[in-house]
């Protein structure tokens, strides 16, 4: 029998000691593959708070381990930001802080550095309380590149390290529910060419840009059209990036090209969605050239593994294993939980997505505050999201083993 009120007083116990090391990690900016020192950090945690294991693998992930059972269950959470956009738009410094008696402010507060350390938290409860044996094996990761190129990090170690947990505990803000998906995303690129020409007679070249402007007025409508999902709701695009080549600014452009950030809901795929695009009566007319972007940027320890910009779209069913274990460990302390799903993506469109491990998600702090100015979580969220870690495996594991 689990004693959920022990389980619920050593979270609360931890309130300080989960708000130092959040604001530690705040102080050390760490975006995309630039997450060394944020990384060691959480290596340094680890081993005062006795994690039998604890480390970096090739590409630059933290991972640690607590118990020796043989089902393993892993806690993920990435550690690199976004940037802080306009300074002007803070209202404090993104990388001090702020902390009050219910909040913690700074980038990467909710998105998501706070996971992490309510997982690591979760896991040193789990062994203060003796809720370990030999049937499980609880594995919390600092991922990396999860802004640049969500489920990279989870390829590499599914794929390079042999590492293939039960299911996996998404960390990422869920606004205080229990979220069991969300929709795909893909990067397309649609690029149209022209013939470039002096500005003053520009008859006589072939505007690359005037062509685009036919084919960006297509794509807007069509996502006026793209399906829908009962749950996981509509699929949406958005033109993101615009780029030219041009000989000068007095000449006519001769190529010009769009990004187009692309959601994908259920039964859409990286096929459909660029045959929509392909389809457009301006990108036929024009032969415009439309195509998936690759990612290969080289980690902060230098390895590269490349990977196509498709990240599909995954849900679990409310009455999965994992999904159920969540909702018990919640009320057993918090009460009923809210069952839902992100608007954004995370590391779950390679954990469940691609290599069909099931995810199911619980993460301090609240969508809205991901990338924004002013962005901040809540100690009570910590608490909270450090006590249901802690309890989830011993349910999981007596229902499932």
């Amino acid at each position: 029998m689990i004693d959920f009120s022990a389980i619920k007083k050593a979270a609360e116990g931890y309130e300080k000691d989960m708000t130092k090391f959040l604001r530690d990690l705040v102080r050390l900016p760490g975006e995309s593959c630039g997450e060394k020192e944020t990384a060691a950090r959480i290596v340094e945690e680890m081993e005062k708070l006795g994690f039998d294991q604890a480390g970096l693998d090739a590409m630059g992930n933290v991972i640690g381990y607590m118990g020796k059972g043989k089902t393993l269950i892993a806690y993920d959470g990435h550690i690199d930001t976004v940037g802080i956009g306009n300074r002007a738009n803070w209202k404090f410094d993104p990388y001090e802080g702020y902390e009050n008696e219910t909040e913690i402010g700074g980038r990467g507060t909710s998105d998501q550095l706070g996971g992490p350390v309510a997982a690591v938290y979760g896991a040193k409860i789990m062994k203060d309380l003796g809720l370990l044996n030999d049937t499980y094996r609880v594995m919390v990761t600092g991922t990396v590149q999860e802004e640049d190129c969500d489920g990279l990090c989870w390829e590499y170690i599914i794929k390079e390290g042999g590492i293939r947990p039960e299911f996996v505990v998404i960390t990422e803000p869920t606004n205080g529910n229990i979220y069991r998906g969300h929709r795909g995303r893909m990067e397309i690129r649609v690029e149209v060419q022209g013939v470039s020409c002096h500005g003053s007679a520009p008859e006589r070249g072939d505007n690359a840009i005037y062509k685009m402007g036919e084919i960006l007025g297509e794509v807007k409508e069509l996502n006026n059209r793209l399906k829908d999902d009962p749950f996981l709701g509509k699929g949406t695009l958005a033109v993101s990036q615009i780029y030219f080549s041009s000989p000068s600014r007095c000449a006519v452009a001769d190529m010009c090209a769009i990004s187009i950030d692309r959601r994908l809901t259920w039964g859409e795929t990286y096929q459909s969605a660029l045959e929509e695009i392909r389809a457009l009566p301006a990108v036929k007319k024009y032969s415009a050239e439309v195509s998936m972007y690759t990612y290969d940027r080289p980690s902060y320890t230098g390895v590269v593994y490349p990977i196509d910009c498709y990240f599909p779209t995954w849900v679990i069913p409310e009455d999965a294993p994992a999904a159920q274990a969540m909702v018990k460990a919640y009320e057993g302390m918090y009460g009923k939980p809210k069952v839902d799903k992100w608007t954004f993506s995370t590391n779950g469109v390679s954990v469940m997505g691609r290599n069909n491990i099931p995810c199911i998600g619980l993460g301090p702090g609240k969508e809205e505050e991901a990338h924004a100015p002013n962005e901040k979580t809540w100690k009570a969220d910590l608490v909270r999201c450090a006590a249901v870690y802690a309890a989830l495996p011993s349910i999981y594991t007596a229902e499932n083993n």
